[in-house]
């Protein structure tokens, strides 16, 4: 009897020449819930034994205390994904955000068992997840926008802020979700009795964020329902003006869907506007970074002049180069502030 493979064996570019031949339209979406699971690994392997037969694309993360999911569907599939996922119950009547711009977000499935949903570090003494913040629609969140005690906390981190964001909110510098918290906590000393005002690119963030919060003695956290993904389509349906401005920033291969016209970050490069993130194509730097097309052709697509040079040598010697951490041309994190 043949075994199921149960995690993909086809290199990247085949796989991208295969999603750009499909004959049919996809629908990317997004849903999260907490919940105890109580075997994640027999979980993971039902979900992609029957994902992967009707062709589900995506990054999904299980872990013992629920699931975080990023998914592209076949169109014509799109019932019967709906139609398994109810026969589970973790997934039963979950809340499935739909993208707001379509276009090639995934091009495999990958499903992994991780500590946690969100890698915050956070030991479980410091939050419960029985006490969270309160939801808040659209509307209810721009109508306490207005409130003069209000503190709105972009829960996001500093690159997904740097091209669209709520105004007048606080945005941490961090740049993983590991640093997020504690720099939170010491944004909003002596505002324990405010009324906090969270949000994130689909709302997970926003769950442990607000448990966390008000274990620390905050008395009024809300989060913004859905996310800025919920909130871009609640806006659009309702007729609302967005206090939200630019790009929602996402992990896929898109890494960005416009809400306004708003272009708020500029070139990391020049300096002139532009929202546009990309990776540098020097694969020992490979940063994700904002860059203008004139510069991304200026530059052949790599975030500096260094980085360019070291792309431009022979494979052979750039793998020699690669031994010695004194001659790889990289960057753990890109400074607009340093000259290309």
């Amino acid at each position: 009897m043949k075994k199921n493979v149960l995690y993909n064996k086809i290199n990247k570019e085949d796989l991208i020449v295969a999603l750009s031949k499909e004959p049919f339209k996809r629908i990317t979406a997004s849903f999260y819930r907490y919940a105890n699971v109580p075997e994640p690994i027999k979980l993971r392997n039902e979900l992609y034994i029957h994902w992967e037969k009707i062709k589900i694309f995506g990054r999904i993360y299980l872990a013992h205390e629920g699931i975080n999911a990023q998914v592209s569907v076949p169109q014509h599939h799109w019932n019967d994904f709906i139609s398994f996922n109810n026969q589970i119950k973790i997934l039963k009547d979950i809340p499935i955000k739909k993208a707001l711009k379509e276009g090639p977000s995934f091009f495999k499935l990958v499903i992994k068992v991780k500590d946690e949903l969100v890698a915050f570090g956070l030991p479980e003494k410091t939050y419960d997840m029985n006490k969270i913040g309160k939801h808040l629609t659209a509307k209810d969140y721009n109508d306490a926008l207005e409130s003069p005690d209000s503190v709105v906390v972009d829960m996001r981190n500093f690159y997904e802020s740097e091209v669209g964001h709520f105004d007048k909110a606080i945005i941490p510098k961090a740049e993983t979700s590991r640093h997020l918290l504690p720099e939170v906590k010491q944004l909003l000393k002596g505002k324990k009795k405010n009324k906090i005002l969270l949000y994130c690119t689909g709302g997970i963030r926003c769950e442990k964020a607000s448990s966390f919060l008000i274990k620390n003695g905050f008395k009024d956290v809300n989060q913004l329902q859905g996310g800025i993904i919920k909130y871009a389509h609640e806006i659009k349906k309702s007729g609302l003006k967005s206090k939200f401005r630019g790009k929602n920033f996402v992990f896929d291969n898109r890494l960005g869907e416009r809400v306004t016209d708003d272009v708020i970050a500029s070139c990391h490069t020049c300096g002139l506007p532009c929202d546009d993130h990309t990776d540098c194509k020097n694969q020992a730097c490979h940063i994700l970074f904002i860059q203008c097309k004139k510069c991304s052709k200026l530059y052949n697509g790599c975030c500096s002049k260094d980085c360019d040079d070291f792309a431009s040598l022979p494979e052979s010697e750039q793998r020699i180069l690669r031994k010695d951490p004194k001659k790889v041309v990289a960057k753990e994190f890109f400074n607009p502030n340093s000259k290309a």
